[in-house]
This record gives structure tokens, C-alpha cells and sequence, in this order.
């Protein structure tokens, strides 16, 4: 399962609808509404979490991730030493946060939080990009 930076996971591209993801993906194995009104779709067998905004047409804006497989910039990195994750990727500005056992690495630029726990990634989250002159959501997906 492939990270894109700025663009979306897999074959899912920011700014689809529900429709276009359930025609991907199939049918979530669980649906459920947040605090904000938006749909969060789980799929467990990929390990992934969707997120549609509600105040933004129940457009796809973010996913989180922890299969296995999955990569960033051609590498596996779920399971692998943070450390050496982040030294390897371009992306030269991050944001630690510590909760517990656990630590959030944010790169802002990409909208990107890889999740740590005991020194090894155990998932990445990935949103899609505010565009800061209008303070509006940059969809990749034009369909």
C-alpha cells in the first residue's frame, strides 16, 4: 500500500466521494460518524481508516494506516526503526509529540504524522494539503 505525500494512499486520491472509494475498495466493514459529523470508513484487512469531511461534500481528506506493507517513497516503514525512517526521507522538518509510549512525528509540508511506539513506526497518517491563501482543502481528484 503506497503513502503519497500531498495526494492520497493507495489508489485513493483526496477529494474522491464515498461512491468512488466503495467502487476501490468495496464496502467499509465499519461506518461510523465522528464528533464533527464526518464518516469514518474502517477496512480491516488493509488496516485503514478513511475519513470523509462533512463540511467539505464527504470529500476523502484523511487516512490512517498501519498495514504492513505499506510505503513511503518506496520503502516499508511500518515496524522499522523511526529514526532511521525519518533521517532517510527528504522531508527535513518535523514536529515531535509524546503521549504516553507513544510519539507523533509531524511533517506539516506533506501533511504527514508517522506514529512510533518503543522506537519502531506502528502507523502513518496522511491528510490532504490546506491550500494556506484561501484556507481551502487542494483535492487531487477531479473526477
Amino acid at each position: 500500500m503506497k503513502i503519497d505525500p500531498k495526494n492520497g494512499i493507495a489508489d485513493l486520491i483526496f477529494g474522491m466521494k464515498m461512491t468512488h472509494v466503495e467502487h476501490l475498495l468495496g464496502e467499509p466493514d465499519r461506518q461510523f460518524h465522528d464528533e464533527d459529523d464526518n464518516v469514518i470508513y474502517l477496512y480491516n484487512k488493509q488496516k485503514l481508516r478513511l475519513t470523509f469531511y462533512a463540511d467539505e461534500d464527504l470529500r476523502f481528506g484523511y487516512a490512517i494506516t498501519s498495514y504492513p506493507n505499506a510505503s513511503l517513497l518506496g520503502q516499508a516503514i511500518i515496524g522499522k526503526p523511526v529514526g532511521e525512517v525519518i533521517e532517510s526521507l527528504p522531508f527535513t522538518t518535523w514536529e515531535t509529540e509524546d503521549f504516553d509510549s507513544v510519539t507523533n512525528h509531524f511533517n506539516e509540508s506533506n501533511w504527514l504524522t508517522i506514529q512510533s511506539e518503543f522506537g519502531a513506526i506502528i502507523r502513518v497518517e496522511i491528510g490532504a494539503l490546506i491550500d494556506d491563501a484561501t484556507d481551502s482543502f487542494i483535492w487531487r481528484f477531479k473526477g
